[in-house]
Parts: C-alpha cells; sequence; structure tokens
C-alpha cells in the first residue's frame, strides 16, 4: 500500500512514457521544443512493465494512465499496454494523448487492452488550433477522436484549456460539440508547468469564469460529493443529463484532501506530486539489481513524504523546475 502521513492513498499511477511531443503548445513548451532527455536516461518497456507489475502486485495501484509528453510516439507503447493487461490485478488502463496518431493506433491499443483515452483539444477552430500548438494538425485530432471512440476507447475524455484572448469564448461550443458527439469535456485551469514560464495567476481563466459561460446555454446540474470520489474534476449535468461535463480547478479549487495520485517520470523517477519538486530515484535501483521488495520499499518512503498540497493556492507560489513533458499531465 503507498499511503502517506495524512492517511492518502494512493491507488492511482501516473506513467510518463517519454518528454518528447509532435505539438508546441504554447502553455506547456517554447516553439523551438526542449532539451529532450537522452535516450540510456530513459526507462526501457521491460522496465516500465516491471515498475508497473511492482506497484499493482505489492503497492495496492488499481488505475494507471499513460502519459507523455505524447505517449503515442514510444515505439513499445502496445505491447507495454499488453503486458500490462495481462498482471493479476488487472489495473485499469487509460491514456492521455493529444490525438494525432490515434487514428493509426486506436484498434490496437484497444486489442492490447487499453481501456479509454483522454485526448486534449482546446479548439475547435483550426486556425485558433494552429496559434495555441503551433502546428496544423487539427484535423488529425479530430480523426483520432473518431477513431478511439469506434473501437470502444470509452468513454472518450476531451481535456480543454481556455486561454484569454485565443479560446476563451468557446466553452459553450465546445460542449455542444462534445454532447453531439458522445464525448465527456473537461476544461482544465491553465496551471504553471509550462517550461518558459509565462503562466501568470492573473487574468487566467478560472472555473467560475468557465461555469459561469456554460450556464448561458445550459443547465449545469451539480453531481454529489459521492459521485465524485477522488476524481480531480468536478462534473455537472448537462441539460438534465446524461452527458456531463466536468472542471478540473487545480488553482482556485484544490483538491489536495483526496489524492490518490503517485507519478512515475519517463526517466524513472517517483514524483508525490505533480507540482512536487522532490523526486526519488527508482531507475538507480532497477539498474544496480535491487529486488522487488527493495523498490517498492523506496515507492513507500517516497509516498509517505507526501506534501499536504500543491502550493498552487499560495499566490506566492513559483512553477515547477522541471517541465510537464518530463513528468506527466
Amino acid at each position: 500500500m503507498l499511503i502517506d502521513t495524512y492517511d492518502r492513498v494512493a491507488t492511482d499511477l501516473r506513467v510518463s512514457l517519454t518528454d518528447r511531443c509532435n505539438l508546441r503548445c504554447t502553455y506547456c513548451m517554447p516553439e523551438e521544443g526542449l532539451q529532450w532527455l537522452a535516450k540510456p536516461d530513459l526507462l526501457s518497456d521491460d522496465e516500465i512493465v516491471r515498475l508497473v507489475r511492482i506497484a499493482v502486485t505489492q503497492l495496492g495501484i488499481e488505475e494507471v494512465r499513460f502519459t507523455g509528453g505524447e505517449p503515442l510516439l514510444r515505439p513499445g507503447l502496445v505491447s507495454i499496454v499488453e503486458q500490462c493487461a495481462a498482471l493479476t490485478p488487472r489495473p485499469k488502463m487509460s491514456l492521455t494523448t493529444n490525438g494525432i496518431g490515434l487514428k493509426r493506433t486506436a484498434a490496437a491499443l484497444k486489442a492490447a487492452g487499453l481501456d479509454r483515452v483522454n485526448v486534449s483539444l482546446d479548439t475547435l477552430r483550426p486556425d485558433v488550433f494552429k496559434t495555441l500548438t503551433r502546428r496544423d494538425r487539427h484535423h488529425d485530432v479530430l480523426a483520432g477522436l473518431e477513431a478511439a471512440h469506434d473501437v470502444g476507447l470509452t468513454p472518450v475524455k476531451v481535456n480543454t484549456v481556455l486561454m484569454p484572448g485565443l479560446n476563451g469564448d468557446e466553452a459553450p461550443d465546445l460542449l455542444a460539440w462534445a454532447v453531439e458527439h458522445g464525448y465527456e469535456l473537461r476544461f482544465i485551469e491553465q496551471m504553471p508547468l509550462d517550461a518558459q514560464h509565462g503562466w501568470k495567476r492573473d487574468g487566467m481563466i478560472t472555473a467560475g469564469d468557465i461555469l459561469s459561460s456554460l450556464r448561458t446555454r445550459f443547465a449545469l446540474t451539480a453531481e454529489g460529493d459521492g459521485e465524485r470520489g477522488s476524481a480531480p474534476a468536478e462534473r455537472w449535468l448537462v441539460d438534465g443529463g446524461p452527458h456531463r461535463v466536468g472542471v478540473i480547478a487545480s488553482v482556485t479549487r484544490p483538491f489536495c484532501r483526496a489524492c490518490d495520485r503517485t507519478r512515475l517520470t519517463a526517466d524513472g523517477q517517483v514524483r508525490t506530486c505533480l507540482f512536487a519538486r522532490e523526486e526519488t530515484d527508482l531507475r538507480g535501483a532497477l539498474r544496480s539489481g535491487a529486488p522487488d521488495e527493495e523498490i517498492a520499499r523506496i515507492w513507500r518512503l517516497a509516498m509517505w513524504g507526501k506534501k499536504a498540497g500543491s502550493g498552487l493556492d499560495d499566490p506566492s507560489f513559483l512553477q515547477p523546475d522541471r517541465p510537464m513533458s518530463a513528468i506527466g499531465g
């Protein structure tokens, strides 16, 4: 079991498979990209599967989310999913992706055992997409979403970040589109995870702003706390249901008290929080020949030191010194 001093138990593992990405989203990284991790520093496919196995069989992990960077850039992704699906007990498995390569891989991922996907899409306007991501790939994301839905990687969740002056007016249109296509839309407050440190609290579009905008067109009924559990998204029924919309308000409504996550970076470090500065090295233990029991012990110690909160509710919060692409969202 992975438990901390605040009696929170981690059952959800986020695994970053690569720090690389084929987009250059303005809220994540600079246009020229970043200095990527050297290949020897990355965990191998076998090392990833071994750590997931330890987490599932010895540490009580029930859900595994594969992230990046962009996880579809990982050559061994399908094999990793297939091997993790064969574990006993079998974890629930999902993938967070920008969707560009999803049309090509959705069927193989489903056959390998992936349960569902989260796809990042911030706009319905191709020109705005190109401005936000610095790439002209909007049509590929839409095709990837359709493919994921068609092969049964459901519920297909769409993650959206609203930016002032770019897509800040699109919330109602995005929700109408998601309802029409059977996707579950989740708005995420912009977080201080950009490598160029351009994030500013002043002027950000908050959860309150998003909900006010949605209510100009839809009736929203809040789900009860019992429905939310440890999920980061607060959810509302849209026009009485069955469709739902969620808002992840990491900045203005932190949900740290119910956090059930542990994170593994692409280079084999444990992070107890997306915004943590401290990391615990598992790669070194793996490569020095440590047995599973020793790796589990190190992981437990890392989680025992988890802090009470992310610090995002502190106006003086400073951005982490490692970009999101290396940590995994």
